[in-house]
Parts: structure tokens; C-alpha cells; sequence
């Protein structure tokens, strides 16, 4: 009678954004994982099914790696997400103060009983609103360009370290595999 070669699996589900999948395919597949399964939502996320041997050598390792390849992952996230965020605060607020003034300007025209006076005072303080509303956007460009400097070289030192994770192991997969 033939004997059967059994193995044993172990199994996770991960989810990601839709767009990091690729990435996320290469990050576990570096540690042994297969794809079973995709599945998309509707809130742009996509439900990777994952399964590797349990009798893995250097198995300790791999999941000590893992672990790390994770946080590498969450810290580029989180750089990629920090380049706009002050940017996108400001921009908010600003564009609230700026409608608010745009607005009292045209109260004052609108509703002034002063005459002529209040209308002349209130199209300059509209025009002034307006003016900071078209203001709004070449700032908020200023301040995303400028945090972008700032955190690229992080980000590419972030994902240089992911590369190394990844390498050792893959290297450590490739090892078992000869």
C-alpha cells in the first residue's frame, strides 16, 4: 500500500487596501505563505487568504521576520499618509476662514442699511475673501511639496529595510527548499 505524503497547514486572513495588495502578496509570499483566496469589499479592501506548511523549517524566524515586515509596511503608511496631513488641516481651516470673510463681506453688502459706505467696505472685505480662497490651494501645494522632501528619504530608507527583511526571508524559504 502507498503511503501518503501528509502536511499539515496553517492558515491566516489579511486584510489590505486594494491598492497595497501587490505589495502585500510579496511580503507573505516572502515568508512561506501561499494565496488561496482574494476577496474585494466594498470599502476598497481586499481579504487575502493565506496558507503555509506547518512543519516549516526556521519557522520561529520567519515569524519574527514577518513580524517585522509588518511594522516596515505600517511605518511607509504611515510616512505616506503624514506628506499631506498638516497640508490638508491647514487647507481646511484656511478655506473655512476665508469663506467666513467672503461671507461678511457679503452680509455687509447684502444687509448693510449704512449706504454706499458699507457696500464699498463690504465688496473689499469679498474680494479679500475671495482672494484667500484662490490663495488656498497654491499654499496647501507649498506645504505638501515641502513635507514631501522631507519624508522621501525616509520613506525609501523604510523600504530598503523591507527589501532586507524580505531577502533573509526568502533566503530562508529558498534554504529549506534545497
Amino acid at each position: 500500500m502507498k503511503e501518503k505524503d501528509f502536511v499539515t497547514y496553517e492558515y491566516t486572513v489579511r486584510t489590505v487596501k486594494a491598492k497595497d495588495r501587490a505589495r502585500a502578496a510579496d511580503v507573505y509570499e516572502a515568508f512561506g505563505w501561499e494565496i488561496t483566496d482574494t476577496r474585494n469589499s466594498v470599502a476598497g479592501n481586499t481579504t487575502l487568504s493565506l496558507k503555509r506548511a506547518r512543519d516549516i523549517r526556521h519557522r520561529q524566524e520567519l515569524i519574527r521576520l514577518e513580524r517585522q515586515a509588518e511594522e516596515a509596511v505600517a511605518e511607509i503608511d504611515a510616512l505616506e499618509r503624514s506628506k499631506t496631513f498638516n497640508a490638508n488641516i491647514f487647507a481646511i481651516l484656511f478655506g473655512c476662514i476665508a469663506a467666513l470673510i467672503l461671507g461678511g463681506g457679503m452680509c455687509m453688502v447684502m444687509l448693510g442699511s449704512g449706504g454706499v459706505a458699507v457696500m464699498v467696505c463690504g465688496s473689499l472685505i469679498g474680494i479679500a475673501g475671495i482672494t484667500l480662497c484662490c490663495m488656498n490651494y497654491p499654499i496647501y501645494k507649498k506645504i505638501t511639496e515641502k513635507k514631501n522632501a522631507e519624508v522621501t528619504p525616509l520613506v525609501c530608507d523604510s523600504e530598503e529595510r523591507l527589501a532586507n527583511i524580505l531577502e533573509k526571508g526568502n533566503s530562508l524559504i529558498s534554504a529549506e527548499n534545497i
